[in-house]
This record gives C-alpha cells, sequence and structure tokens, in this order.
C-alpha cells in the first residue's frame, strides 16, 4: 500500500481551485497528510512599470505583489478549509509550471493535486496548459480535478474525507499506461473500492475479427493484474472499440466512475504538442478526477 505523506496543491483562485483544494483536504483526511498550498505569482500577468522605471521601484513593485499574493492564498484557505486541517502557504514568483515542480522536488511531494481549466480551444492545445505541462514533468503522481468530489462522508476522527467507490485504469499496454497500475490497485484496497482495467481497441481488422480482438485484449489486461491483487481485490476488465479519449470518457460517465488512473508520456512528439494526448483529453472533459502517472 503506498504512503501519502504529503500533498502539493497549486491554486490561482479559480472555482477549479477550489475544487482541486476541496480533494486535496479530502486526501488529507484519509492518509493523514500534510497540505502544502501553493500560489505562484507570475509578474507577467501585471501591467509593466515601463522601461523608465527604476531598481528600487520594480523591487517594492514586486514585494507587495508577492504581498497581495499571500493575503489572498491566506483568505483563500480561510474560507475554503474544514477539519481543523493547517496547511502550509507557500508563495513563489516564477512561471507557474517550472515552480510548481520546483517546490514539488523541495517539498519531496507524494502527489500533487491541482485543477484543470478543461479549455477547448485551439491555443489551449497548441500551448498546453499548466497541469498538463506540469504532469509530463512530474515526479510524483499529478491529479488533475475539474469538479468537486462527487460524495464526502465523515470518518471516525469527524474529518470529510472522500469515498472512492469505483477506479478505472485505462492502458495501451505500453510502459506508460502500466506505471499507474500500481497506484490504481493501491487506492482500490485503501478505499475498499471496485477496479476495472479498460483497454480501448481503435482499430478492429473487420467485424468477423472483433470477437478474436476483443479476446485477445481482455486476456493481456488480466494478465496486468498481479496474484494478490486477484485473490483480494474486486476487479473486472472492460474492452471497447472507438477513439481512446472518447470511449474512456463515456465509460466513465456510465460507470458512475470516481477517478481514472492513467500513465501519461513526456511531451515531445509534434502529435501530442499539436492535437494533445488521450490523458490530457480526459482530464479536459472527463467526468472525474484523472491521476496521471509519469514513467
Amino acid at each position: 500500500m503506498l504512503t501519502i505523506k504529503l500533498i502539493l496543491c497549486p491554486v490561482d483562485f479559480s472555482e477549479f481551485s477550489v475544487s482541486a483544494y476541496r480533494y486535496a483536504q479530502s486526501l488529507a483526511g484519509h492518509y493523514r497528510s500534510k497540505v502544502v498550498v501553493q500560489h505562484i505569482v507570475e509578474l507577467w500577468r501585471y501591467p509593466s512599470l515601463g522601461f523608465a522605471a527604476s531598481a528600487s521601484l520594480y523591487d517594492q513593485f514586486c514585494q507587495a505583489v508577492a504581498e497581495s499574493g499571500r493575503e489572498r492564498l491566506q483568505e483563500f484557505v480561510q474560507n475554503y478549509t474544514h477539519d481543523g486541517l493547517q496547511p502550509e502557504l507557500v508563495v513563489h514568483q516564477g512561471m507557474a509550471p517550472d515552480s510548481i515542480l520546483s517546490c514539488a522536488q523541495e517539498q519531496k511531494a507524494d502527489g500533487i493535486v491541482m485543477g484543470t481549466h478543461g479549455q477547448r480551444g485551439y491555443d489551449r492545445l497548441m500551448l498546453g496548459s499548466v497541469t498538463d505541462r506540469v504532469m509530463r514533468r512530474a515526479s510524483c503522481p499529478v491529479l488533475a480535478v475539474r469538479n468537486p468530489p462527487r460524495e464526502l462522508a465523515a470518518d471516525k476522527d469527524g474529518r470529510q474525507v472522500h469515498r472512492l467507490r469505483q477506479i478505472l485504469f485505462c492502458t495501451d499496454f505500453s510502459g506508460n499506461s502500466e506505471a499507474a497500475l500500481t497506484y490504481a490497485i493501491s487506492a482500490t484496497e485503501e478505499y475498499d473500492a471496485e477496479l476495472t482495467l479498460l483497454h480501448v481497441l481503435e482499430e478492429v481488422p473487420s467485424p468477423a475479427k472483433t470477437e478474436k480482438a476483443i479476446a485477445a485484449a481482455t486476456e493481456r489486461l488480466d494478465s496486468l493484474i498481479p496474484p494478490e491483487a486477484r485473490k483480494t481485490l474486486k476487479i473486472k476488465m472492460a474492452v471497447r472499440i472507438g477513439k481512446p479519449y472518447r470511449q474512456i470518457i463515456q465509460f466513465a460517465e456510465e460507470e458512475q466512475i470516481d477517478t481514472v488512473a492513467m500513465g501519461v508520456r513526456g511531451r515531445g512528439a509534434l502529435d501530442l504538442a499539436v492535437f494533445g494526448s488521450t490523458t490530457y483529453r480526459v482530464m479536459q472533459l472527463g467526468p472525474c478526477p484523472v491521476l496521471a502517472v509519469r514513467v
């Protein structure tokens, strides 16, 4: 079973940050984890002081912006913290992806919980989002949250924790995807949930060979299950045909999945840069949080 001692939760004060922070608190309540809440001040977002500004004026400006960010972060945490959680607050200046990754490394975070805006425009696909960039470079898993937890319940200490009943692990049988299986199995055991292993066939040679292709994929899914997990956990398998991200989203909606666990590749290929990846599209458009695990 995996141990989660520290969760990093970056916030930008949007509604998506609220959802992510609530989810981070839920996980912290379950695992008795420490939460570090981070806000990044990106100076390029503020009006320029002009070329004539002196170094001292610029330093004052930076200090004022940082202080404003800290005040807003304190107010955010005060408004949305429950159950006596006492998070650590940090404010950094810089570019958001780099600052989040640096903070995660410095704090030795076991996971990053962050909101994703779910934008679909061409500029979003071309430039990527902060979440997309972080998940491709982070050394720990990244849980991307768009919506608040579906169901909260009080534990024995009265803390609000998120109930995970249905966990979905998606695989294309690559090493990248299978890296997420360990986390999916651990969460299934920890929450006494049901785990579904899903593979999507993008192409089937002919209708006559469909049944054979599904059987082969099901057999490969079954081979991924460790012997101990097979004995103790509730596990089932599913094979769909079609566009992977669409089938994953549809399956998650139909089965009321609480969390999707997926592998993620590092960015580099042109098709990923321009068109996005299956993992990123499920994050953008799916009905539940996505746990992205990079090899």
